[in-house]
This record gives C-alpha cells, sequence and structure tokens, in this order.
C-alpha cells in the first residue's frame, strides 16, 4: 500500500494534538479518545508535555486508510520548540495547518505558513474550536485569504456551484475545464493542492469531533501520493536517544527499500568526513510503542539504530542534503555549571543534546572559560534544565540572555591567507562579496584547475564551511557572503591538508580586517492590539526602540499596530504593555531577520572585541625566508603573496562622452576592460583558449547567429530588476509586471541600438521544467531549464558566443562577471547599463521631437 508522511501543524494552543488524537480516532488507530487537559493524548508521551500540556518533542503515529497508509507527525507549536517543527517539514509529504477559530491568524501561525512556501509542502488548513463563542466563519477565512492566500477556499461544500467557481479561478486550464462541463475533475483539483495553487479549508471542533470524519474523507479524496524512485535515498530529521540510551536515527525513505543489517554511507555535515555503518534495528513508532521490521518501503517514517554519524538534515543513497534551517535562536546564555563538575565532561555530554538540537550551538568559550549555548527562549531553558539533570544526574544554572549578533561587510573585497613554516605550504585568494540580508554563506570557486588541483579546491571549499568563522568587529559570526576562491597554490612535496585550513582561515580573516564590517542584530516583526486610547503611548514606544511601522488600523475595540523593531529593545515590553494597557493589550512578535544594528557604537563598547589580541584567529600569514618561518602582518600579506591576484577593483565609472555611447558599452571603457584582460589572462592564462568546463560545452541551439553582425547583449533579468530601483520597487507588487516592463524596455533599446538581445530569467526552481525561449517583438526571452540558473546559462552562452561575435552581458554579479570576462565578452554592470538605456531613451525622444518638428515645418510650407 501507497504511503504518505502528513505533520500536522499550528501555533500554540491552536488544537493540534486534539486534533491528531481525533483523526487516529476515527481513523480506527485509537479504541479510546484522549485529551491534553488530561494528560492521557495519545501523542504527549513524554512526562514534561504531559505536565505542561504543551508538544515539545514531534511523535509520529501510523493510521491505516483505505487510500493509503498515513504517518501523522505532530510537531510542537510552541515558538521556543519551532527549531524542531523545522527539522520535521524535511520529511513531509502534506501539511495540515490548525488554526484557531477564536484567534485566527496569529504571529507563529504566519512563520510556520512562511516555511510550508519554503519546503514547497502541500497545505490543507483546519478551523478548530469553531463550537466556541466568537468563532465567526466568515471572519477566519477572509482573514485567511487576505493574511496567507487568496488561494485558501472553503472545502465545506465541494459540490456547490460556489464551490466550482472559486476553484477554477485560481487556474486558467481548470477554468477552461469547468466552463466547457461545469464540474470539476478530482483529479484537476488534487493536483492543483499538489502544486500549492489551492488550499482546501474545512471547519470543525476537533475536542467535539466535529466535522472530523468529513475532514478525513476529503483529505484522502485530494491527497496525490507522490512517486518514488527505485534506488535507495533517505532523508534524516531527527536524532534522539531512547530509554535505554540508545542512539534513534529519524528518517524517512524517500526511494526504494531499507533493510535491516544494510550497509549505509554517508559524511559529516559540510562534506565531513566519509563513514559507513549498518543498520541494526528498523523501528515503526506510533506514539511510545514502536513494532521492528526487516524492511522499510519507500515513503515509511521509521526509527534506526546502529548509526552514530547521522546528523538532522542528512541525505543518504541517492537523497540530497537537506536546506540550512530559517529559525535560528538569537539570544545566548552561560551554561553555569554546579561546584565540582567535570568541565570536558560535561561538554561532551551536552553536545548529545546538540546533536539532537542543533540550533543549540553549544560552545566553549576559551576566553571567558564558559559554556555557552543558543536559546529560543525561556521555557526552552527549563525543559532542557530539567532533561539534562534526568539524563546526566547533575543540575545546571543559565546566566542572562545576550543578543546573539552577526557580523557582514559592505562591500566587496579580497582576501589572502599564506601558510608556510618550514616544510609546510599554502596560499588562498579568496573574493569575499556581500549578499542580501537573510542569505546567509555560499560557497564558489572559479579558480581554475590548472591554477590549483580540484582536491586542493575541495579541501578549500570545506575549511569554508567547516566552522563559524567570527568577524572583526565583536567576533560574531559572520553571514550574508559568497566567498569565492579565485586563485590559490600548494607545493608538490610540502603541502598538507592542514595547510590549506590554516590559509584558508587566515585568508577570510584577512579580508574581514580590510573591509568594510557592518554590525546586525536580529529584528522582530510585531502586531499590537491594544484599545485606541493607549495607541499614543505604543507609538512613542516603537519610536524610542529604534523600530518601525505601518499606519495603525481601527478595529471593532482596538487600533492594530503592525512594524518591525530591534529584538533587544523588544524583550520584556510584553509585560510592560500588559500593565499599562491592564491585561487588554495582545503582542505577537516573529523574528524577520537580521538588520543593521541600531546602536552599533553601544554594543561594541560593551562587548569590546579586539580583532589583534584574538590569537585563536589570526589574520596575519606566514612565510619562510632561509629555512625560518616568519610572521607577515595582516596589511602587508598582499605584498608578500606568491600567487598575482586576479581580481582588481572595479574601475569607477567614466565621465559621461557627449560624442556618444562608445565608451559606455561596458563596465568601464573599452580600454579599461582591455587591462581586466591583460591582467585576468597574466593570473588564469589566455581567455577563451582556457578550459573552464571540464565537461564538453554544447552551444546553445535556441538561436542562430552568423559569423558576422550585430552584436550581442544578454541581459541577467532578475539581477537587473533588483538593482534598478524603478524595476524593484514595481517587483513588490508583481513580478510579472516588473518582468513585462524589463522586456519592453529591451525592446526600445534594441529597436535603437540593433543589437541582438537575450533576455535570461532564472526559471531552475520549477520542477521538471525543461527550459523555455521565446521571440518578445524584437529581442529572444529565455526561461531556464530545471537545475539551470540565470549565470549557468549566461556562461555558457557567451562561451559559445564569444568565439565568433562581440558579446556584452548586463549584471552586476561580480563573479560572473570575471567568467565572462574570461570568456572574451565585455561586462556592463547595472548601473552603467541603466545609464545606457536613458541615454538612448534620451536620443530616441531627440528624433522623435525633430522628426515632429521637420513634419510641422513640412505642412506650414
Amino acid at each position: 500500500m501507497k504511503k504518505i508522511a502528513v505533520g500536522i501543524l499550528a501555533h500554540v494552543d491552536a488544537g493540534k494534538t486534539t486534533l491528531s488524537e481525533a483523526l487516529l480516532y476515527c481513523g480506527g488507530s485509537l479504541r479510546k479518545l484522549g485529551r491534553v487537559d488530561h494528560q492521557d493524548a495519545f501523542l504527549d508521551t513524554d512526562q514534561m508535555e504531559r505536565e505542561r500540556g504543551i508538544t515539545i518533542f514531534s511523535k509520529q503515529a501510523v493510521l491505516s486508510l483505505p487510500a493509503f497508509t498515513l504517518t501523522l507527525l505532530d510537531t510542537p507549536g510552541h515558538v521556543d520548540f519551532s527549531g524542531e517543527m523545522e527539522r520535521t517539514l524535511q520529511v513531509l509529504d502534506y501539511a495540515i495547518l490548525v488554526i484557531s477559530g477564536t484567534d485566527g491568524v496569529q504571529s507563529h501561525t504566519q512563520t510556520v505558513w512562511n516555511l510550508l512556501e519554503r519546503y514547497h509542502i502541500p497545505t490543507f488548513l483546519f478551523i478548530n474550536k469553531m463550537d466556541l463563542a466568537g468563532a465567526d466563519k466568515t471572519r477566519v477565512l477572509e482573514q485567511l485569504q487576505t493574511r496567507l492566500s487568496p488561494a485558501c477556499v472553503d472545502f465545506s461544500q465541494p459540490q456547490s456551484a460556489e464551490f466550482g467557481e472559486a476553484v477554477s479561478l485560481l487556474d486558467e486550464t481548470l477554468l477552461e475545464r469547468y466552463l466547457e462541463n461545469g464540474t470539476l475533475d478530482q483529479q484537476d483539483v488534487a493536483c492543483l493542492i499538489a502544486w500549492r495553487g489551492l488550499f482546501p479549508c474545512f471547519f470543525g471542533s476537533a475536542l467535539r469531533l466535529d466535522g472530523i470524519r468529513e475532514f478525513l474523507e476529503q483529505f484522502q479524496h485530494f491527497v496525490l501520493c507522490p512517486e518514488r524512485p527505485d534506488e535507495f535515498g533517505a532523508r534524516v530529521y531527527k536524532i534522539v536517544r531512547d530509554p535505554q540510551g540508545a542512539r534513534l536515527t529519524y528518517l524517512k525513505v524517500t526511494g526504494g527499500q531499507l533493510r535491516v543489517k544494510a550497509l549505509v554511507s554517508g559524511s559529516g555535515p559540510d562534506e565531513g568526513p566519509a563513514w559507513q555503518e549498518k543498520i541494526d534495528q528498523i523501528r515503526i513508532y506510533s506514539g511510545a510503542r514502536f513494532q521492528t521490521a526487516d524492511v522499510a518501503e519507500a515513503g515509511t517514517v521509521c526509527a534506526v539504530t546502529g548509526l552514530n554519524h547521522t546528523w538532522a538534515g542528512q541525505g543518504l543513497g541517492t537523497e540530497g542534503d537537506g536546506q540550512r534551517p530559517v529559525l535560528q535562536p538569537v539570544t545566548s546564555c552561560e551554561v553555569r555549571l554546579p561546584e565540582g563538575c567535570d568541565v570536558h565532561r560535561a561538554l561532551a555530554q551536552l553536545r548529545q543534546l546538540e546533536e539532537e538540537d542543533p540550533q543549540l550551538h553549544i560552545v566553549w568559550k576559551e576566553q571567558v572559560q564558559q559554556i555557552q549555548l543558543q536559546m529560543m527562549g525561556e521555557v526552552q531553558l527549563d525543559i532542557l534544565k530539567r532533561l539534562i539533570l534526568e539524563r546526566f544526574g547533575f543540575s545546571v544554572g543559565f546566566g542572562p540572555g545576550k543578543i546573539v549578533y552577526k557580523e557582514t561587510i559592505a562591500a566587496p573585497v579580497e582576501g589572502v591567507g599564506h601558510f608556510e613554516p618550514l616544510r609546510h605550504y599554502a596560499e588562498v585568494h579568496l573574493l569575499l562579496e556581500p549578499l542580501a540580508r537573510g542569505s546567509g554563506l555560499q560557497f564558489d570557486t572559479i579558480c581554475s584547475e590548472d591554477v590549483l588541483d580540484r582536491n586542493w579546491q575541495r579541501l578549500i571549499l570545506t575549511h569554508l564551511a567547516e566552522r563559524e568563522h567570527p568577524g572583526v568587529l565583536t567576533g560574531s559570526p559572520i553571514t550574508d557572503l559568497k566567498i569565492t576562491l579565485t586563485t590559490g597554490r600548494a607545493h608538490l612535496k610540502h603541502t598538507e591538508g592542514g595547510d590549506f585550513r590554516q590559509a584558508t582561515y587566515r585568508a577570510v580573516r584577512q579580508g574581514l580586517m580590510q573591509a568594510e564590517s557592518i554590525l546586525l542584530e536580529p529584528w522582530y516583526a510585531f502586531r499590537l492590539e491594544i484599545p485606541s486610547e493607549q495607541m499614543g503611548r505604543a507609538l512613542a514606544d516603537v519610536q524610542r526602540m529604534g523600530g518601525t511601522f505601518d499606519p495603525p488600523q481601527t478595529l471593532d475595540t482596538c487600533t492594530v499596530l503592525t512594524g518591525r523593531a530591534p529584538v533587544a529593545e523588544m524583550q520584556g515590553y510584553a509585560l510592560e504593555m500588559a500593565g499599562y494597557t491592564k491585561g487588554q493589550g495582545r503582542l505577537s512578535c516573529t523574528l524577520s531577520g537580521y538588520e543593521p544594528c541600531h546602536n552599533p557604537e553601544q554594543v561594541l563598547e560593551e562587548i569590546g572585541y579586539d580583532p589583534a589580541r584574538d590569537t585563536e584567529n589570526p589574520a596575519d600569514s606566514v612565510f619562510c625566508s632561509h629555512g625560518a618561518g616568519y610572521v607577515v602582518p595582516w596589511d602587508q600579506v598582499p605584498a608578500h603573496a606568491h600567487v598575482e591576484s586576479g581580481l582588481m577593483k572595479r574601475p569607477s565609472p567614466p565621465q559621461e562622452n557627449r560624442s556618444g555611447p562608445v565608451s559606455r558599452t561596458a563596465g568601464g571603457s573599452l580600454a579599461e576592460d582591455a587591462e581586466l584582460a591583460s591582467i585576468f589572462e597574466r593570473t588564469y592564462g589566455p581567455s577563451r583558449r582556457r578550459e573552464l568546463f571540464r565537461k564538453p560545452v554544447e552551444p546553445p541551439q535556441e538561436y542562430q547567429f552568423e559569423p558576422s553582425g550585430p552584436e550581442y547583449l544578454l541581459v541577467d533579468g532578475y539581477n537587473i530588476i533588483f538593482a534598478w530601483d524603478e524595476l524593484k520597487e514595481l517587483a513588490r507588487t508583481s513580478l510579472d509586471a516588473a518582468r513585462q516592463a524589463l522586456a519592453d524596455i529591451l525592446c526600445n533599446y534594441q529597436g535603437f541600438r540593433k543589437c541582438a538581445v537575450i533576455l535570461v530569467f532564472d526559471a531552475y526552481k520549477v520542477k521538471r521544467n525543461a527550459g523555455e525561449v521565446v521571440k518578445y517583438q524584437n529581442i529572444h526571452i529565455v526561461y531556464t531549464k530545471e537545475a539551470e540558473t540565470a549565470d549557468m546559462y549566461i556562461e555558457k552562452a557567451t562561451y559559445q558566443l564569444a568565439r565568433h561575435r562581440r558579446v556584452r552581458v548586463a549584471t552586476s554579479d561580480g563573479a560572473e562577471q570575471l567568467i565572462i570576462l574570461g570568456h572574451g565578452a565585455l561586462r556592463v554592470s547595472a548601473s552603467i547599463f541603466h545609464e545606457e538605456v536613458e541615454l538612448a531613451n534620451t536620443e530616441i525622444r531627440q528624433i522623435i521631437a525633430e522628426s515632429n518638428r521637420r513634419n510641422d515645418r513640412m505642412m506650414r510650407t
């Protein structure tokens, strides 16, 4: 029988565990209904969960239905345990989002919804507690369509004409069929749900079993079981220990079969050391009980023993590793051990908890001789304290919470690291480029294998990813950076693996010491509901915190204020607000990401970090002379480097040339491009003759070109849209409108400049997308195929076209500019291209005006 994994998610107290209980009871898996408040719910297996009445750890139960076997995964709803919830999302085929009928969409509901969108999980919505006073079906449905998606549709009457119209309007093909036949095909509706184009909404009461059987019946009708590959694959989503101390790896088999005694191989996080281990036991859990199995078929969610090196998010077999989690702790604190406790032993034991919850980030701070961890909130600390006591036998305390800061840089910079004590050698050059907020760290290489062997390059990328690199302002982790290996050097006899670790770390640090660093702090997105007479006080408070807010909205008896503010300023504000509103106010906060710190001078003074004294993270390099190593200060390293850099600071745009636009056709002048090309060839070898691609690259077949004729202009569509203010603003309202506007602009430009324009858009995230090239008026528009980004397409196209024709590429991607320069093409930054387009439009307007003046004179004569 086919198997699917379904997760139940919600804001705390929406009735999620009660709904799980009701589904299991109505589906025949439970003979007796348990209740959270009676401390006998089937999936609240932990004593702490029963005492607190909340879900702390994700649980699973098996429900056998006529259409398929369903594994139900109940996840925590409390924000302090949202990391556990996010890890579970990696193995879901479908999700059931529970909404309280009396509270509607709450702060954490929005967070969960955004995560479901990120992981592309089809979602059903169950609006619970509709039996309580204050539950208004019309109001809640309107709120769902406004705050979550317009595609939220009431499924209470799936045979009605109103239902058919509401669903068919969500898809053009479905609308055509509905207009022809007057009915909706069940398979079509199921496909629309699976594509996240439709979100069915059901209403009822889980406690009273109202609407539960109807929901189960409709759920079976509209769920499609995914096709599973024949080759073995699995995704790990949780690591725990059973009461006997055995290490359990919870995973979902995504393809093929998993058998007892089978050998499974993998590697550590970020391509760490490889390992191979044997499966000792397969357990199929349902609540606190489990049954052993000899084989787990594709779609099965199970726990296995025998694996000691797995980690949450890991892919096994043909399955790739999962995405890095979005939800991260924003506060840290000291772990205070009891007197006489062995620090090293305690740290090793605490590492077990970090293995089960990677977001704890447990570290030993040598400078202050402390064990520190990161946390989501006070409730999580209470649970940790009890877990440590029950599992390891000692009681801990925690210091006051401190904000987790991060650092990034304002502009690209090159870092150089050299490590050459006697009989050792490694040199690394890295390009550090700032990325958009929330991008995290990205690693890449554009180094030729003729310069540095592929194995050394992979090792450098591993060293970049294997640790948190501290910034130079406060020692906080760096983020929102793309770090690209540009060049390096090894020695045939003296280079060892550890040498490149030293050179890589020093290169990152040396680049940061040169850069203009920016201190980042976490910000909350808040929603404040208070009596209208208190709104003035609230507005003043938000301004005092350094936050921002939208215009207040007046509801029936209160006013709603939404906005953003630093986490550091909003801590404790809920109690303050409850005091001045006499308990009538409601504040909900969700982490909205990291932004520049609102009081950096004060924070820097309080932390007092000196990067020069951080001996564990040196920025200086080690060189060798006369058989002895010596240290070169970080600001003198580039002058001593053995490899000439292939990266130069981007030249400033040339002054306006009134004689015509010829000198502005690239990111700088043609002479400047020639100079860069000369530097490029000295470092990497002749352009175009250099073999950048190890596999033969087929030329693009979407368009034909002659050996002679007009030049080609390739435009990185999304790069330009988000670089031009007018298009960026339009994209906030409608990305389709921004794409259309850019296409129209390029049509005008092509008509005037007479070049062959190819506009390239990323479509690589669209599954099973084969790519598309369309002729729009006088230009070509390319939508890349699955797994092919616009960068990859442009690199491939320039590699082929620049052999025969003059090619320019409009983009502000620094690494991409370097690659296309190596292909023999010319680079055009987004800002310079904008000036080019404006200049062309001005000349077009002048020509039209002159033509109109001529026509007027002819008509007068």
